[in-house]
């Protein structure tokens, strides 16, 4: 069983989220920058790799795209959360099928697995396992 989470690319998260509670309520549950990856890019100092935000029940992902230009209709991706890491293979396996992989499927810095693609009809996808 997976729970799925729409992932938000924007031009400044943080003024986004901030919107998004002054609109619906809530509050940002957590923020990472590119400064905690290993070797961050100075480019990218101080700007937002992942924020968490609770609003109006629901949890939203959201990051300041690092490299590529934000345009309505490609700036969303939807995050599949799995509990385990086969499930989550499974799924990155079947659904990245025919289409685009931006990041294999590997255990990453933050300690969970994650990868990134879009499938072949165009929609981005994000596939996790949380180890909590």
């Amino acid at each position: 069983m997976a729970k799925l989470y729409p992932y938000l690319l924007c031009k400044d998260a943080r003024a986004q989220a901030d919107f998004y509670i002054k609109s619906l309520g809530g509050e940002i549950e957590s923020v990472q920058t590119y400064d905690e990856m290993p070797d961050p890019d100075p480019a990218l100092e101080g700007r937002v790799m992942h924020l968490v935000l609770q609003a109006a029940g629901i949890r939203i992902f959201m990051a300041d795209a690092a490299s590529q230009e934000i345009e309505p209709g490609t700036n969303i991706d939807l995050t599949l959360e799995f509990t385990s890491v086969e499930e989550a293979e499974k799924a990155f396996d079947g659904l990245s099928e025919g289409g685009d992989i931006f990041m294999p499927f590997e255990k990453m810095f933050w300690g969970d697995y994650f990868g990134r693609f879009q499938d072949r009809y165009g929609v981005r996808w994000q596939i996790s396992v949380s180890e909590e």
